[in-house]
């Protein structure tokens, strides 16, 4: 039974570091994509730049994991934070004025999520969290 436990988290293992290695490369692509778009339009637009800012945290929430063995939940909410704010940039013309609300109010409580959790990780520390290389994040 042992045996096959351990079988079993090493495929998991595997097909888990297969998924990241994927979504890597599908987000360096989708850079390049987005660098190249640019580059062929000449012109630079602040939803581009947010979106290129989503991949490279989709990146770095990868690196770390890789890295850590460890999930930090602070990086996804940032990139619901920048999505937010990407999609009130490109169609905020035509949102009615609850829609604008109700989605400034959804940054807004993300933005408050992360905070707490970032007070509760530095006042509420786990036990073997005292090495924690991105703490300061």
């Amino acid at each position: 039974m042992n045996r096959i436990n351990s079988l079993i988290r090493i495929l998991l293992e595997w097909a888990q570091n297969v998924g990241l290695m994927i979504i890597a490369i599908a987000s360096i692509f989708a850079i390049g994509t987005e660098v190249v778009s640019m580059i062929s339009l000449q012109k630079v637009a602040l939803a581009d730049l947010l979106l290129m800012f989503i991949y490279l945290e989709v990146l770095a929430m990868i690196s770390m994991y890789l890295e850590s063995g460890k999930m930090p939940i602070r990086i996804p909410l940032y990139i619901a934070i920048v999505a937010l704010a990407r999609y009130l940039i490109l169609d905020m013309k035509s949102m009615d004025a609850w829609q604008l609300v109700g989605v400034a109010a959804s940054a807004f409580l993300l933005a408050v999520t992360v905070l707490v959790i970032r007070y509760g990780h530095l006042k509420l520390p786990y036990d073997n969290d005292h090495q924690d290389k991105h703490s300061d994040l």
